[in-house]
């Protein structure tokens, strides 16, 4: 329904490393740098430095996730090329962006100095224009355009697949079509470094909800047994539920704060767990979680 598959989608690292040569330099190098930063390797194979500096410098263009290329250049079937660049020794490694040199050195560097300088090539065409696409996407969703927004989270990921926000982005497009299930096998796929990001915590906290939504009890009569017996915590707990999923959230805060004032202990303290479940699914500005947490750190140090 959303256009997406079940899996994540995997990047394209094609054409991220390439053997250049006079006669694609211009091509490769000078016209690809305008797409995104070039880095460019001038090696030869006697050379024993350059054996040690090309495969750890591959591995870290590759991790940079296609935001740097590289060309590798071999200066004896290149020797025009080396001159008429002034390559006085190898190796040497250029970074070319937009035509023109912003980097470099030359000589063998350890792993660490390598991933800092392609961290640092790659930095120079910023996120290649994600920021406004994630943005674009969560209006999609905010106006109901969840097809769109599907599309839109799903090619961040394709070029960014360590985007948190466009992970979460995806799960999100299933819970706002009522695919619980959808939503829980996608949030399954998060790679340990996803799992631990805030959007994808929210997400969770979202589905959590929304399965606690379909399990809530009718309003009116949860109203009236609070009414009837405000000592009565399991039915102000669940009418806390039910006012969550009738969208009444505020006021869903509002019971759980006053059965945690009532009873922090309750139920292990189901009380404060499911306001920290409401104020994840939040944004952490969002006023409610802010006056909620001011409110639950005052009961809490009293």
């Amino acid at each position: 329904m959303l256009g997406l598959g079940d899996t994540k989608p995997k990047q394209d690292l094609t054409g991220l490393i390439t053997d250049g040569s006079e006669q694609t330099f211009m091509q490769d190098v000078i016209d690809g740098s305008k797409e995104v930063p070039v880095i460019v390797d001038f090696w030869a194979p006697w050379c024993g430095p350059c054996k040690a500096l090309g495969p750890a410098l591959e591995a870290a263009v590759t991790a940079a996730g296609g935001k740097v290329r590289m060309v590798k250049i071999n200066v004896d079937e290149n020797q025009a090329l080396a001159g008429q660049l002034r390559i006085q020794s190898i190796p040497t490694v250029m970074a070319i962006f937009q035509g023109q040199q912003v980097d470099g050195f030359q000589g063998a560097l350890p792993a660490s100095e390598i991933k800092k300088f392609v961290e640092k090539v790659a930095a120079l065409a910023g996120d290649g224009g994600l920021t406004e696409a994630l943005a674009a996407a969560e209006l999609m969703l905010e106006e109901g355009a969840v097809a769109d927004a599907a599309e839109t989270f799903a090619a961040i990921l394709g070029e960014d697949p360590t985007n948190a926000a466009a992970f979460a982005g995806v799960a999100r497009t299933w819970l706002a079509v009522g695919d619980l299930d959808k939503a829980e096998a996608f949030l399954a796929t998060a790679t340990p470094e996803l799992v631990r990001a805030v959007e994808v915590e929210a997400a969770k906290a979202q589905l959590e909800l929304a399965r606690q939504a379909a399990k809530a009890g009718p309003l009116d009569i949860l109203q009236a047994a609070v009414e009837a017996d405000p000592t009565d915590h399991q039915a102000r707990f669940d009418l806390a539920l039910a006012l969550h999923a009738a969208g009444q959230i505020e006021t869903s805060v509002d019971q759980l704060l006053d059965l945690f004032r009532r009873d922090r202990e309750w139920n292990d303290g189901a009380a404060k767990a499911q306001l920290f479940t409401i104020f994840e699914a939040l944004k952490p500005t969002d006023p409610i979680v802010l006056k909620g947490r001011r409110r639950l750190s005052s009961m809490i140090f009293i």
